[in-house]
């Protein structure tokens, strides 16, 4: 192989390897996340308008990263819950979105940022204390809150 093909190789070897890390969050951590919903009592049921729902808290989730939806928590004799889900972008995806300034440059940012690579579910997890009806509520007053919740 004389020195012109073999230098026109190395220089398209690295490139296809520059290129393949161009988006770094993408690459190191994925445009899915598991989500989690923890209740009080424990055994209420889920839904969100993303199309999700389980039957019996806790319940573990896959979701896409910038994934925003509504969520709803019921349970026989209390009250439901309602609640927002957003996404921002974590430590972490950031730190891996910067990979890209170093390696991948603006094509790598784009795809990190088009795909959700870099956020994370807020909150995450959604724990929520869930208030009695009043029929079915003790003499001592139980709140009703998420924690971590908007």
């Amino acid at each position: 192989m004389n020195t012109m093909t073999s230098r026109a190789l190395r220089v398209a070897a690295f490139a296809c390897a520059a290129l393949s890390m161009t988006a770094c969050a993408t690459v190191v951590r994925g445009v899915h996340q598991s989500w989690t919903v923890v209740t009080d009592p424990v055994g209420a049921q889920v839904t969100t308008s993303n199309g999700f729902s389980c039957q019996d808290t806790p319940c573990t989730f896959t979701m896409e990263r910038k994934a925003k939806f509504e969520v709803t928590v019921s349970k026989d004799g209390y009250k439901s819950y309602r609640g927002h889900i957003d996404h921002e972008v974590s430590g972490k995806g950031g730190a891996a979105m910067a990979g890209n300034v170093v390696v991948g440059g603006l094509i790598g940012i784009g795809v990190d940022a088009s795909t959700g690579a870099m956020d994370d579910l807020k909150p995450n997890p959604l724990t929520v204390h869930l208030e009695r009806t009043d029929s079915d509520k003790p003499s001592t007053a139980e709140g009703r809150t998420a924690e971590g919740g908007h």
